[in-house]
């Protein structure tokens, strides 16, 4: 019960905006019982960090539920470009040339078209996974242009323990600068911050499953 009030209440927050906003489900860890009431309520986007937990987790929740998206929001490494090609519907974690290649080889050789979005490393952290701030225009023509990936809008994760603000404003101006229609930014602790700051895809886990 509490799962689902939590939900609807982050939802209610989504439509007050008065703009699209997609909520997505952030499902790790979570079992089938946990997520059937959002799924009930006919809530359609479910973002997983692994490509292995989602595949045994939805491989047989999407047969009955078909138009279920699901959302690649962890790290993506170069050998699990095939299965998460094959399984997800956005990669939110698009960081480097080498996995854009392998996603576009695959692309070529199906019918399927993934939405993508191009990781930021908006604190310039070395221990985070992104593109830098200086490359991310180039990055987002080499991906879009030379390798026909459909780039949606840019992702980022702002440093922990600082105010997300000015990285959500950083980000923001990003994509009104690249000419991209979505942002893929806040998380259970900073979507209220996030949504200030335009993004339009918010996902949430712990403030729902808690």
């Amino acid at each position: 019960m509490f799962i689902l009030q939590n939900y609807l209440n982050i939802k209610a927050k989504t439509v007050l905006l008065n703009r699209d906003v997609n909520i997505v489900v952030v499902t790790k860890g979570q079992n089938f019982e946990n997520i059937k009431p959002i799924i009930d309520q006919g809530h359609l986007d479910f973002g997983e960090n692994k490509v292995q937990e989602a595949s045994q987790k939805w491989s047989e929740i999407l047969k009955n539920y078909p138009r279920i998206k699901l959302h690649l929001i962890g790290k993506l490494q170069s050998n699990k470009a095939k299965d998460a090609f094959y399984l997800f519907d956005y990669i939110h974690t698009l960081d480097n040339e080498k996995l854009a290649k392998i996603l576009s080889s695959l692309e070529n050789n199906s019918k399927k078209k993934i939405k993508y979005f191009i990781q930021v490393n908006i604190g310039n952290e070395i221990q985070k996974n992104g593109i830098n701030l200086s490359h991310v225009k180039d990055f987002i023509g080499f991906c879009s242009k030379d390798l026909k990936l459909n780039i949606v809008g840019l992702m980022c994760i702002p440093p922990l323990n600082l105010d997300p603000i000015p990285f959500f404003e950083k980000m923001q101006n990003l994509k009104l600068i690249n000419n991209l229609n979505e942002l893929s930014m806040g998380m259970s602790t900073d979507y209220n911050q996030a949504l200030n700051y335009g993004a339009t895809y918010i996902r949430i886990g712990s403030a729902i499953f808690k």
